[in-house]
């Protein structure tokens, strides 16, 4: 293989190598988007722990409680001394098994809102219907013997849970990321095995794609961290920081642990090649000290030698010369041709 040739196929690896490793965090961040928050079922499975958050069931329980407070005292059917009473009842329901039971149902209801205005054409407000999950409230209150339980109203109020313009937006977003969360991934392992593929030297590439592979799953970390703090700091005068927190963080633990997982894989096959790397590295130049010394020794025996000292007649017509006694005290013998000096051994 010319120097020319090696040389672009360098170059060709190593560019190859770097798109994969670009690739490859906005692959896992589309695959995560279409995969889990864009699917009802795994979605509501993520925000089920969420429903056993303490933060996350105050906000509920004022929020709820200060509802049915306002309801009740617009009536004149509960005096405005029973409120803690009402807040106390509803946070105590909030720790049963039933009330994670409505959290589940309301959390699949309006997600399943949002995916089906989001793949059809309506143009129109999101909403959710709150009175089935308003009679199942009462209904539990009530079997929980919980005062004044019978008296909550039970209406269809439909809550917008996603505007006009926000829908329009998020449709488009949808759709792009149902293509990439496919093709992205899938282009990140043909670039990485290609890159591989085409490099000299390979075990340097899988290094390299390792190691890329890491700082992907870091990049993805650290974008995490931002965008939690983000969000956390453009909050609402009002709105919980502590429950705001527990969701983002229930929302995005898949994506953690993917992120998490290409960082120590990627640090584990680099780790695992350099290893391999420096351990049959010292038997390479023993190998070919072998091989030279296998070579010159079949050489020496298809090539007949011949004594300096034979004393042979040859049918030649050169003579050959006699040899003279070495001096004494000198033990050596030099031969009296100029052309044999060189083949006298010492």
């Amino acid at each position: 293989m010319s120097p020319r040739t090696r040389r672009l196929r360098d170059v060709l690896s190593a560019a190859l190598t770097v798109a994969a490793c670009l690739v490859l965090p906005f692959g896992a961040l589309a695959a995560w988007a279409v995969h889990q928050v864009a699917d009802t079922n795994r979605y509501v499975e993520s925000m089920a722990p969420l429903s056993s958050d303490p933060a996350v069931r105050g906000v509920i329980a004022d929020t709820v409680g200060a509802g049915i407070v306002h309801e009740l005292t617009d009536r004149r059917e509960l005096p405005p001394s029973a409120a803690p009473f009402v807040h106390s009842a509803v946070d105590s329901f909030t720790r049963t098994a039933a009330f994670r039971a409505i959290w589940d149902a309301g959390n699949r209801a309006s997600h399943e809102a949002v995916l089906k205005a989001l793949r059809e054409r309506g143009d129109g407000p999101v909403t959710v219907d709150l009175a089935p999950i308003t009679e199942r409230i009462r209904h539990e209150l009530a079997d929980e013997n919980v005062p004044l339980a019978g008296s909550i109203p039970v209406r269809h109020a439909r809550v917008a849970v996603l505007e006009p313009q926000e829908l329009r937006r998020l449709r488009e977003g949808l759709r792009t990321l149902e293509v990439a969360g496919v093709w992205l991934p899938v282009s990140a392992g043909v670039l990485a095995v290609a890159g591989i593929g085409v490099a000299v030297r390979r075990r340097r590439a899988v290094t390299a794609t390792a190691l890329g592979t890491a700082v992907g799953g870091a990049v993805l970390v650290v974008a995490l961290l931002v965008g939690r703090a983000a969000i956390l700091a453009d909050l609402p005068p009002g709105v919980s920081r502590a429950a705001a927190a527990s969701v983002y963080d229930a929302l995005t633990a898949t994506l953690r642990q993917v992120a998490w997982s290409l960082l120590a894989l990627g640090l584990l096959v680099a780790a695992g090649t350099w290893l391999t790397r420096r351990r049959f590295l010292p038997r390479l130049p023993r190998r070919s000290a072998e091989r030279a010394s296998a070579s010159a020794t079949s050489a020496s025996s298809a090539t007949p030698t011949t004594s300096p000292t034979s004393a042979t007649p040859t049918t030649s017509a050169t003579a050959v010369t006699p040899v003279t006694p070495a001096a004494p005290g000198t033990g050596e013998a030099r031969s009296a041709n100029p052309s044999l000096q060189g083949r006298v051994v010492d």
